[in-house]
This record gives structure tokens, sequence and C-alpha cells, in this order.
């Protein structure tokens, strides 16, 4: 997912944000309790989000919080990223192709209507609809009869796809195309979360004051300043709320935030910027987080541009070796980031390093390579990236590495806030590469590649397109077992370092932190602070 978490990007993907908050917020706590929200409530720096608040139409890291918030899907994961069911009592398949879902009974929406097989498969039919033009569509293109629903070209043959039955109320079959033995795990995504009766009333209305399944209740937003809700009495899931609610408060710095954690304006930030990092464990004390988790940053080429468009993989191989990851993770980034050694994180099945050097700084094979191949169009590209996000130090410094190395001018090209920069990629408009970052979905390599680089995944904003590439990813899919399929995915990724769709650079840590007015703030596996285990003092 976009974000930090197409990410999910960093949301689900849901493309890594490094807490891409946005705009406003401005903390002054008048007529508040400590913490600056409503007695009882925990803060955030969540910026605005891309998108209304529709689970399909939403993958990146902002939107995805408050999805997460408002809404339950089927199964989650631990920390570990273990399946946890939520709204589904089992998710069970005797061939990898036919799957029954059951539900836990007593289930309701925030409006009173229970949560009903129904639920689920008419939103999921929606979600996919072409006319509905979601974000996420594609995550249905498994399920027998997405094709009808969402064809290539034109109008929809059909307004259901004939893979979704219902049972009886608290039981549905999903039939697939083909067999795909970690479906299970792509449910765990927010983007398959149920729609009550109300939303096809009005959909519009309904992305700008939701009405969901999850532990919190939709309250107000305050447009690039604050989303807030309340914690639901009545949610049955494992992850009920333990504070009163939550305000999502952005801000149009990674600094502005960090100074109102330590005033006590703000209890939680997701990242620490650069400026900070160096002190935010003295400054923050037993209230400052530092954890691995299942992300990945990279430089990812638009290949529809002027620069990139058929450019020879030699010359990305030569990028990636002219990129000091070692000193630049260790000085600039401050020890906060690992560098990659392959296209997958560690914590999702499948993860590997991979036998090559074309993730180890060598100058002198960088410039080589990068001529052999014919070199960069005009000897010079640029790096998008949003401001807010606190890319701006490494994004320098990964230019003056590759432009030292190899001669190559590098430079970057701002946008002002995140939701401004995945509009740059959703339309095209990269004109050299991006950063990419993207948070797991789901624990399995394949969300790292298949979401990424195959060249119908709505995330694949440098339309990377390879026959080869797809056709091993789609036999993959098809794979009798979770453990062969994992291992099909592991030789995709082998594959990919002769075609580089992206420049991995380092894989993820969460440094951020909390103030003295909460505790209990725990880290999932993707990355995210867990607000609702999160407790007032």
């Amino acid at each position: 997912m976009r974000g930090a978490k197409s990410a999910k990007w960093v949301a689900g993907a849901i493309v890594v944000a490094l807490a891409a908050t946005a705009c406003g917020g401005n903390g002054d706590g008048e007529g508040k309790s400590k913490g600056s929200g409503p007695a009882g409530y925990v803060s955030i720096d969540v910026g605005e989000p891309q998108k209304p608040l529709i689970p399909a139409d939403t993958n990146e890291s902002n939107g995805s919080y408050v999805i997460q918030s408002i809404f339950t899907q089927l199964l989650d994961f631990d920390s570990k990223g273990d399946i946890v069911y939520t709204n589904a009592e089992s998710v069970t398949t005797d061939d990898s192709k036919t799957w029954t879902v059951k539900l836990k009974k007593g289930w309701k929406f925030h409006n009173g209507e229970e949560v009903t097989s129904k639920s689920y498969i008419d939103a999921w039919n929606w979600y996919a609809n072409i006319k509905n033009n979601q974000q996420n569509s594609f995550w249905f293109q498994d399920i027998k009869g997405y094709d009808d629903v969402h064809p290539e070209k034109g109008d929809p043959k059909a307004e259901t796809m004939s893979g979704l039955k219902a049972v009886d109320d608290h039981t549905f079959t999903i039939e697939l195309k083909y067999t795909m033995p970690y479906f299970n795990y792509k449910l765990g995504y927010t983007t398959w979360a149920p729609l009550p009766k109300v939303f096809y009333d009005d959909p519009k209305a309904f992305g700008q004051k939701p009405v969901g399944n999850g532990p919190y209740t939709f309250e107000k937003w305050d447009h690039k300043k604050l989303i807030q809700v309340k914690a639901w009495d009545d949610y049955q899931g494992p992850n009920k709320a333990k504070n009163k609610g939550v305000q999502f408060k952005a801000y149009t710095t990674l600094e502005a935030a960090y100074k109102d954690v330590v005033s006590g304006n703000l209890d939680m930030i997701r990242q620490v910027g650069p400026t900070d990092l160096p002190k935010y464990k003295q400054d923050l004390g037993d209230g400052a987080i530092e954890q691995p988790y299942a992300a990945i940053q990279t430089l990812t080429p638009a290949f529809y541009s002027k620069t990139f468009k058929d450019i020879d993989p030699k010359v990305l191989q030569g990028l990636s070796m002219a990129i000091d990851r070692d000193t630049i993770t260790k000085t600039v980034l401050n020890n906060t980031r690992t560098p990659a050694k392959s296209f997958t994180p560690p914590g999702v099945k499948g993860n590997q390093n991979l036998d090559t050097d074309v993730f180890t700084y060598n100058p002198e094979k960088a410039k080589k390579l990068v001529q052999e191949g014919g070199g960069v169009p005009g000897n010079k590209f640029t790096v998008q990236y949003n401001t807010d996000g606190g890319h701006k130090e490494w994004v320098t410094a990964v230019c003056e590495s590759i432009r030292k190395a190899t001669g190559v001018d590098c430079v970057g090209d701002p946008k002002p806030d995140f939701a401004t920069d995945l509009e740059a990629r959703d339309n095209d408009q990269v004109k050299g590469m991006y950063r990419g970052g993207w948070v797991a979905d789901y624990p399995v390599n394949a969300n790292f590649m298949k979401e990424l680089y195959h060249t119908t995944a709505e995330a694949n904003n440098g339309r990377f397109s390879n026959k080869e590439i797809d056709g091993l990813m789609n036999k993959a899919d098809k794979a009798k077992s979770l453990d062969e399929s994992v291992k099909a995915f592991q030789e995709v990724e082998k594959k990919l370092v002769d075609h580089m769709p992206a420049i991995p650079l380092w894989y993820y840590r969460i440094n951020g932190g909390h103030g003295k007015n909460v505790d209990n703030v725990n880290v999932d596996f993707h990355g995210d602070l867990e607000v609702w285990a999160v407790t007032t003092k």
C-alpha cells in the first residue's frame, strides 16, 4: 500500500510516505483536555486523505489510518503477520479455488444495520464495477466474473461477479478464476470491507461521512486539518477501542508535528523527521519508538517519460550501484533504515537476499554499466517526492551519490504534499523517477511484486510492463500451495533484477513516538500505530 502503508501507497497499498502528513494543524489546545482533544481522545499526525473515505478507493497511508478505524474486514494480522479473524468466524478452502466464508453473528454497522453475507457481496460487486472507478478495483480481479463487471474496454456485461454466492445470511462462497493459495491473506486488506445499504443511496456523500462496522464511528472531517472518530461501544471485534476516540491531525511538516508531541499538544507521531532523529530518543524517553516493519523504499522510473522510455536495464542497474546505501542510512537517515538486498522486506513470507551485486555500492562498475546501456537521455533525471514527508535530505544525498559516481545529473522534484505527489503519479505526470515506498497489505512476497510490477496493477505507477514477468506472476498465483506460490514468486524476484522495474533503497523502521499523556502505543506488522489500543493517563 502506498504511504507509510500503494500502501498501504503505504497503504493497502494499501507507498510509504515516511509519515506522509498533509496540511494544516495548529495544536492550539484551546478549550481542550491534555493532548489537545476531547477528554479521553488520543491524537496522531495523519494528513489529508487523497480520496473520499471509501475502502476500495483508498490506497495511501493517510486515508488507510482513517478507514481502518471506521471499517473492519473479514480478517487482519497480528504483529508477526499471522491471520487473526475479525468479522469472519472462518475462511476455508479445499482446493484454493473455492473459498467459504462464515461470518460472526451479531455484528452491526454503526447505523444498526446487521452485517450479512449480502453486505460483503454487494460491496465487492460495487467496488469491482468499472463504472465506479475505484482505485483498488483490481484487487477483485481473481474472482470469477470480474471481467464481466470490469472489462478492459466498454461497459460492464453484468452487475455482479458470478463467483460470489450467498449460502445464508452469515455464509458465502468465493469462486476464483484459478487456484490461489494465498487468497485468504489478501482478504486482510481494508479494501475488502463491507458496506451498509445507505452507501448506495449517495456514494459521494457517504465518502465524506462514512458509516462503517469498525471500532470507531465517524464524527467530523475538517478538510486538511482534522478527522475525528469516536469509539463505538457496540463493536465486537478483537480490536475494540480502549480510548474514547481519535483525532487524526494534519501537519505541514514532520518538524511541526514533533514539536507538538514534545509540548503535549499531539499524542503520537508516526515518523520523526530527519532534523529531529538525532535527539528524539532523548526528548521522548520511554515514548520513543523504533521498530522494523514490512516496508521498502525505492526509486521508481516512470517508463512512459522521455527520460526512461525504452531505457536499457543496465542503466538502471548502474544507477542502483551508484547509491551508497550504507553511508546514507547511517548518516542522513541516522541508522533508521536498513539497506535493501531485494525487492521484498523482512517480515513477509518469501523475503530473500538476492544473489546480486546490483544493490551494492560500486562507483566504478556503476559508471561502466550506465555507459554500456547507452546512458540517461540528456544525462539528467529528476526524483519526485513529497516535501511534507521528510524526504528532501535523503533524496539530495542519493542524487549526490549518483552524480559523483556516474556523472549523471540528478535533482529532486518536490511536491508540496503527499496527495499532490500521488496525483502526479496517478496521472502519468512524473518526469523522471519518483520516491516509491510500499508497506505490506498482506505478509506474502507476492504483495511486493504482483501489486507493483504486474502490467494490470493499479499501483504500478511507473507503468512497467513485461510479458515474461506477467506470465511468471500469473503462474505463481496458480501454484497448488502457499509454499509453492511463495517459492515461485521468489523466482520472479530474481528475474526482476534483469529488468529493474524499480531501484530498491532500504527497508523501513518506524521511528516515531508518543507523549506523556498516553500509554500502550504498539506497532502492527506493517508499521501502523495501533490507535485502538492506546490508553490515556
